[in-house]
C-alpha cells in the first residue's frame, strides 16, 4: 500500500513516528511523510529508512483561512500524485485539513490521531477564546466525519470528543498508549550524584507550565540553593510562547538554567534525578515516557495525558495544574526523601516496559490500519 503520514512538526516524524514509519516500510508499504518546512535533517533521517519526505504549507499557529485552504488544496494534490491508499494525520491542523483533503483525494483509508485536545478547543473566558473554541469544534466536526479510524492517546480526550459529538458510532475508535518509547534507545540509567537536579523538557509555551516551573524553582531554591533546576526546549511561535526577553530575565535571575534545544535529550535525562512537566494537558507526554524509560521519578500535573504516566507515590507525584505553589510543594516533597528517588525511577521503568513500549503501540496502530 501507499501510505501517507501528515504531521504538524517535521521533527516529530523522526522523534515520535520514526519507528512507526520504519515498520510500515519493513512490512512492504511505500511511505510518504509530510510536514511544514524543508527540514534537511528530517529529510535525510527519513530517507535512511526508506521514507520519502515532502512539504505541506501548513502555518502551524496561524489563523488565516485562505492559507489553510491553500494548504488543504496542496495536500489534496500530493495525495493524488502519490496515489495514497491510506493516510494517517496527527496534530490539530493535519487532522482538520488533512482529513478533508484525504476525503477529496479519494484516499480509501483515513485515520486521525488526536494527540491532545488543546486549551483552545476546550474553551475559556473571553469572547475571542470562546469564538476560537467554537470555530475549532466546527472544523473538527467536519474533519472527523471524513475519518474512518480515530486514535486517542488517553481516555479523557476520548470522553471529551465524544461529549462534543465529534466522534461516535460511525467511527472505529482505538485507544493507544501515546507514541510509546523506544526502551532500548532510552535505557535504564543510574542516578547521578548530588545535588538533586530537576529537569523540564518541552516547547517554551505557557500551556506546558513553563511559568509555573520557573516560579516553583524560585521558591524551592530559597531554602535549597544547592539544587539545580534545568529547562530544555526550543522557543516557539505559538501565541502562548514564552518571549525571549522573559527567558533572559529568568536566566539572569538564576531561577533556572536554560539549556536551549538539543537533538538528543538522553544525556540531560541521565544527569537529572526528576523529570518535571507542569503541563495544562497532553495527549501523552513523550518527555515523561522517555524519562520513565531511563529510570527517573516524575513530577507532573493531574491533567489528561499526564495523569496516565504516574501512579501517585509509586513512580512520582501528581499536582494540580496552573499552581506554582503546589508544584513547589511537590519538589520539596521529593527533596525530603532523596533515598526514594532511585526506587521511584525503577518503578517508572517497570511501568514503561509494561505499558509504553513503542513496538506494542505501533503494532496496535498498524493492526487497526491493516498495515501489519
Amino acid at each position: 500500500m501507499n501510505v501517507v503520514v501528515v504531521a504538524a512538526h517535521a521533527e516529530s516524524l523522526v522523534n515520535f513516528r520514526g519507528e512507526l514509519l520504519r515498520s510500515m516500510v519493513a512490512n512492504g508499504h511505500d511511505a510518504l511523510a509530510l510536514a511544514p518546512g524543508n527540514d534537511t535533517r528530517v529529510r535525510a533521517a527519513l530517507n535512511t529508512i526508506g521514507v520519502a519526505y515532502a512539504t505541506v504549507p501548513f502555518d502551524r499557529t496561524g489563523m488565516n483561512p485562505f492559507r489553510d485552504a491553500f494548504a488543504a488544496v496542496s495536500l489534496d494534490r500530493t495525495l493524488r500524485r502519490f496515489r495514497a491508499d491510506a493516510a494517517l494525520v496527527y496534530g490539530a491542523k493535519p487532522v482538520i485539513y488533512g482529513s478533508i483533503a484525504a476525503r477529496f483525494a479519494g484516499v480509501p483509508l483515513r485515520a486521525a490521531m488526536i494527540t491532545g485536545a488543546g486549551s483552545a478547543l476546550g474553551g475559556a473566558s473571553g469572547l475571542r477564546r470562546r469564538a476560537l473554541s467554537l470555530l475549532l469544534r466546527s472544523l473538527y466536526w467536519v474533519a472527523l466525519r471524513q475519518a474512518h479510524l480515530v486514535f486517542f492517546q488517553n481516555p479523557d480526550d476520548e470522553r471529551f470528543f465524544r461529549s462534543m459529538g465529534l466522534v461516535g458510532d460511525r467511527h472505529q475508535v482505538i485507544r493507544i498508549n501515546g507514541s510509546g518509547v523506544d526502551l532500548e534507545r532510552f535505557s535504564l540509567t543510574a542516578l547521578p550524584p548530588a545535588p538533586v537536579t530537576f529537569l523540564m523538557i518541552g516547547r517554551l509555551i505557557r500551556d506546558k507550565g513553563v511559568s509555573e516551573y520557573v516560579e516553583a524553582a524560585r521558591r524551592v531554591r530559597r531554602t535549597h540553593p544547592e539544587i539545580r533546576c534545568l529547562l530544555l526546549g526550543p522557543l516557539d511561535s505559538n501565541p502562548s510562547a514564552i518571549h525571549l526577553d522573559e527567558l533572559e530575565a529568568w536566566r539572569n535571575e538564576g531561577a533556572v538554567e536554560y539549556l536551549g534545544a538539543v537533538p538528543d535529550v538522553r544525556p540531560f535525562l541521565a544527569s537529572s534525578h526528576v523529570l518535571v512537566l507542569p503541563s495544562y494537558g497532553e495527549g501523552m507526554p513523550r518527555s515523561v515516557l522517555e524519562a520513565m524509560a531511563m529510570g527517573r521519578a516524575v513530577l507532573t500535573t493531574d491533567v489528561p495525558g499526564c495523569r496516565e504516566t504516574v501512579e501517585d507515590g509509586r513512580n512520582g507525584y501528581l499536582v494540580p495544574a496552573r499552581d506554582a505553589g503546589a508544584l513547589a510543594d511537590g519538589m520539596l516533597r521529593m527533596l525530603a526523601q532523596p533515598g526514594r528517588l532511585e526506587e521511584m525511577g525503577r518503578q517508572s521503568r517497570a511501568i514503561a516496559e509494561e505499558r509504553f513500549d513503542v513496538n506494542a503501540v505501533n503494532r496496535a496502530i498498524l493492526g487497526a490500519m491493516g498495515l501489519n
